[in-house]
Parts: C-alpha cells; sequence; structure tokens
C-alpha cells in the first residue's frame, strides 16, 4: 500500500470556491455539460525533480489517478555561465521518456507541462526544450517565478480550503515562492532566486557539514529574502496572516523527518529544525547522516533546504510551519480546466483575458483601436486558416489587443516597445514562451519581416502575423472599417487580397500600404501575396 504523503491530495473535497460565486458541484456541472475531459494532466519540471501528475475533477471532487516523481536534479547541471550540461540535459529527457510512455494517447488540450527555474535561467534552455519537447511528445512552457507561485497557491488554496489570511511558502531547487492570499484569491506573490539545491552547491559542495557553512548558507538565503520582509511580514499588531503552509518537496521532506523521530505531528518548527542542523553537525558528512524519515533524494540537499527553512521561520515570525495538501502540479491542473471551461473558477474567463484587460488598463490602450484590429484580425485568420487551433486564435486576439501598448514608451518605433514590453511583462496565466509570441506578432505588425526570419519558420506565426499586419493596414485610419471590403483565400504559401469594387479607389492610402506589404513579404521569400481589386 503506498504511503500518504504531506501533500497527497487524492480524493480530497472541493468547497465552494467564493462565497459569491456558484458552489463548486455547480460550475462542475457546467463543465461535464461542455464535455471537459475527466483526465487532466500536469507535468511540472523543477530544479531537483520532474512531477507527472494525472487527476480527475469530478462531481465536486479532486481524485489522482497517477503521481510519477523522479529525482533529476536539473539544477544542479548548471554550470559557471549558466549553461545546461549534457548529462543534466539527458537526465530530464530519460524521465520526459518516461513520463511520454505514461501519457500516450492523452491530447495534448488535455496536458500541460511548466518549466521553473533552472530553465528560466539556462542560457541554452530553447536547444533543451526543443529536443524536451520532441521526447515528451507536448508543449512545454517556462513560466516566471511569479506565475510558478501564483500557480501554487492556486493548487493550495483548492485542496486545502479556508478564508483566513495565509502565508503560502514553496522552496524549490533554485527558487523560493512566497505567497500572500485569502481563500482563492492570491494577494501577493513573489520568487526569490535561493533554493535546496543552489544553496547546498554553494555552502556544501563536498557534502561536509559546519557550523561556519550553516552560518554562512542562512546569512547568503538572508539577503535573498530580505526584501520580502516588509511584504510578507506577519506584524502581530494587524496580522496579514494567521497560518503558514509550506509547499512541495522542501517542506515535506524536512515534516517527514520530524514525524519519523517523534518531534512533531510534521510541523516545522525552530526547535524541530535547530535539532536537525545539529543532527547535521553531529555526522560532519552527507554520508554519515543517518536520519529517519530522509529519503536518499533528498540526502544531497537537505543541509541547503534546512538554512532556508531557519531563515524563513526567524524572519517572518513563523512559529509553525505546515505541510500544504496543494502544490504546482495541482495548480497548474486547476489552470489547465479553467482553461477548457473559464465558469469553473467563478470568473467567467480564462486567466489570461484578466491579463490582457488589465495591460490594457496599466497602458492606456487605445481599446477602440485595438478592439477593431482584434475584430478584422481574427476574421482574416479565420480565411487564412479555417481549421486553426483555438489556442492559435487566442494568441492573435490577444495580441491584436495589446498591439500598441508600446505607445506609452513612444510613438516613434511603438511595435519594438510593445515587443518588449510583451516578452517582459508578469502577465497571470501566461508562460513566458506564449508571451515571447505575443511579443514576435508585435515586433512583426510592421516594418520589414527579416527581424523575424527565424520565427517565421514556424508556420503557424506566418499566418498569425499576416493576419495582423493586415488587419492593421486595413484599420489604419483608426476609424470604423468594413471588415468585409478585404477577403483572403490560399492556396498553399500564395495568398489572394481581394478588394471590394472601388474600395482601393475609395481609400488610396490604404490600398498604397497593401502594395509595400505585398513588397515586404515577396522580399522574404516565402509567402506571395495578389492583390485583386
Amino acid at each position: 500500500m503506498e504511503d500518504k504523503r504531506p501533500g497527497d491530495s487524492r480524493g480530497t473535497r472541493l468547497n465552494a470556491l467564493d462565497t459569491k460565486t456558484p458552489s463548486f458541484p455547480a460550475t462542475m456541472r457546467r463543465m461535464n455539460q461542455a464535455q471537459v475531459p475527466p483526465i487532466l494532466a500536469a507535468i511540472d519540471m523543477g530544479s531537483n525533480s520532474f512531477r507527472l501528475e494525472i487527476a480527475h475533477l469530478q462531481h465536486g471532487q479532486y481524485r489522482r489517478q497517477d503521481y510519477l516523481k523522479e529525482t533529476v536534479r536539473l539544477g544542479a547541471g548548471l554550470d559557471a555561465q549558466s549553461m545546461l550540461t549534457d548529462e543534466a540535459s539527458e537526465r530530464g529527457l530519460a524521465c520526459l521518456r518516461r513520463f511520454a510512455a505514461r501519457l500516450e494517447g492523452v491530447p495534448t488540450r488535455q496536458v500541460r507541462a511548466v518549466a521553473t527555474q533552472t530553465l528560466r535561467e539556462a542560457r541554452n534552455r530553447n536547444a533543451f526544450l526543443e529536443r524536451a519537447q520532441d521526447v515528451l511528445g507536448y508543449p512545454i512552457e517556462v513560466i516566471s517565478g511569479r506565475e510558478e507561485a501564483r500557480l501554487i497557491y492556486a493548487g493550495v488554496c483548492r485542496l486545502q480550503a479556508s478564508e483566513d489570511p495565509r502565508l503560502v511558502i514553496d522552496i524549490g531547487g533554485r527558487s523560493t515562492e512566497m505567497i500572500l492570499g485569502r481563500g482563492t484569491q492570491p494577494l501577493k506573490a513573489e520568487s526569490f532566486q535561493v533554493g535546496s539545491v543552489s544553496l547546498s552547491m554553494r555552502f556544501f559542495p563536498e557534502g561536509r557539514f559546519t557550523a561556519e557553512a550553516f552560518r554562512a548558507a542562512q546569512v547568503a538565503a538572508g539577503a535573498e529574502l530580505e526584501e520580502a520582509l516588509t511584504e510578507f511580514a506577519r506584524h502581530t499588531a494587524q496580522p496579514r496572516w494567521r497560518a503558514a503552509l509550506g509547499s512541495s518537496g522542501t517542506v515535506g521532506a524536512v515534516a517527514q523527518i520530524l514525524a519519523a523521530n517523534q518531534l512533531s505531528d510534521g510541523s516545522i518548527t525552530l526547535d524541530g529544525l535547530r535539532w536537525c542542523i545539529q543532527q547535521c553537525l553531529e555526522a560532519g558528512h552527507v554520508d554519515q547522516l543517518k536520519l529517519a524519515g530522509l529519503k536518499e533524494d533528498r540526502r544531497a540537499v537537505v543541509a541547503g533546504g534546512l538554512c532556508i527553512l531557519y531563515t524563513l521561520l526567524t524572519h517572518f515570525d513563523i512559529d509553525r510551519l505546515v505541510p500544504a495538501k496543494g502544490a504546482l502540479r495541482q495548480g497548474v491542473i486547476f489552470d489547465l480546466a479553467a482553461r477548457l471551461d473559464p465558469a469553473l473558477l467563478g470568473t467567467g474567463r480564462d486567466m489570461r483575458e484578466q491579463s490582457v484587460a488589465e495591460l490594457q488598463r496599466r497602458f492606456a490602450v487605445d481599446r477602440a483601436q485595438a478592439q477593431r484590429v482584434q475584430s478584422v484580425a481574427l476574421k482574416l485568420h479565420q480565411q487564412l486558416l479555417p481549421k486553426a487551433d483555438e489556442e492559435q486564435r487566442r494568441e492573435l486576439g490577444w495580441a491584436a489587443a495589446l498591439h500598441e501598448i508600446g505607445m506609452m514608451v513612444s510613438h516613434h518605433d511603438f511595435h519594438r516597445h510593445s515587443a518588449y514590453l510583451l516578452s517582459h511583462v508578469d502577465a497571470p496565466g501566461f508562460s513566458q514562451s506564449q508571451l515571447r509570441r505575443l511579443g514576435d506578432l508585435a515586433l512583426g505588425q510592421r516594418g520589414g519581416l527579416r527581424k523575424l526570419d527565424d520565427q517565421l519558420r514556424d508556420e503557424s506565426l506566418t499566418w498569425q502575423l499576416l493576419a495582423l499586419r493586415l488587419a492593421a493596414i486595413k484599420c489604419h485610419a483608426r476609424g470604423q472599417v468594413d471588415a468585409s471590403a478585404m477577403h483572403l483565400s490560399r492556396q498553399g504559401l500564395q495568398v489572394t487580397i481581394r478588394m471590394a469594387k472601388g474600395w482601393s479607389d475609395a481609400h488610396p492610402r490604404a490600398h498604397y500600404l497593401l502594395r509595400e506589404e505585398q513588397e515586404a513579404w515577396a522580399k522574404l521569400g516565402r509567402v506571395q501575396l495578389e492583390l485583386i481589386g
């Protein structure tokens, strides 16, 4: 019989998400009516371990169907130049092959794979991701630290429901996430570049345990986490949070040690951490460390994890850190379910739609113009690619909605500013990979196409970009447009643009821009445009 681990959520009952929204069973009935697939899978490509979670969301319950975990230590494979070594890459690819075998036959829309801090840092991540996606058979998204924190909270808050304000902490291999939240709403979410793998490699590289190394590691962790003191401190006069929960591997590993040695019920306290550190010092070396409850895959990184935990508890006045039921992988599954049926979370729309609306507000986008361009672009894209994947259409819609956010910086070369902002902004719901794609579309909305020569080898991006560029030309006058005045037909890479009779004479400037567009694509040498009318 498999033992129950801290964070195991099999059969965990889901409560109503919010007192102001319909009950979860009610939204789940709508989900079933919409024929949302019963099986959803999440892959968490962490710095220490890769995890695969397969679950059902039915009848108000989250039920785990399968859970696979492998210690890959991808984060230990980053060299001094932040390049992922061949050995680490091969460990990761071997694990993904095994995950792919387990997922065989599961449709792409039911699977979401996310990568965290190590691949945020790795300079050669694109080369690794290209191989990894081929091996896995599904897209892999690199998510930002704040997005990782949001998804962690999504997993915790729905598997351990409470309306009390809470602090959630997740110590990973190369990063630590901290989230303040109430109910299902994360109020503050941040990620800090310190983790159990990176700290252990730096201060305990040969496995030796000394008091000096523990003190130095705690100082280094404190220096990284110090900037969080103002935002995440409890403040005893008016507490910002009433309970502290710890998610994922490091907290679970230390909780198991404390429980196995009958020092606590699994809750982590300063006394418990001091005892663990003392055991390390008495052992003197990781190979001599004999601790009940310490699993072999955690041995090499336990010291770094203890230092981060000790720093967190002392700096943030945490008297008791309780292992949480949820983690990143469950948050990914809930987020995936919400994408398939946004009503599931009671918001009525995908989190990414909310982020786009917030970015439009923050950067004072001309929403009327954005709506015109979006409407025309989607119609043209439908003509170019009638059977396009729904996610491609949504990406085009978001790119059109945000194509002018760079105007807030400068009208001159605003498309370049738009591209930079979209490629680097934190936008809840979006992965870094998808934001870069939106940035590519924003960059290519005008001007020459050679700047996107490599990206346009992806044919789906080519048709998204052509639709966006033509829509921007059609709406160039920033007034009402007749979308039916332009119609596209395509045979392979040849596209015919038919204009309504008399349109070119009535809109000579737009017709001039279309001629320039024809020349731009001709210079690229891939798509041929023919103008008629």
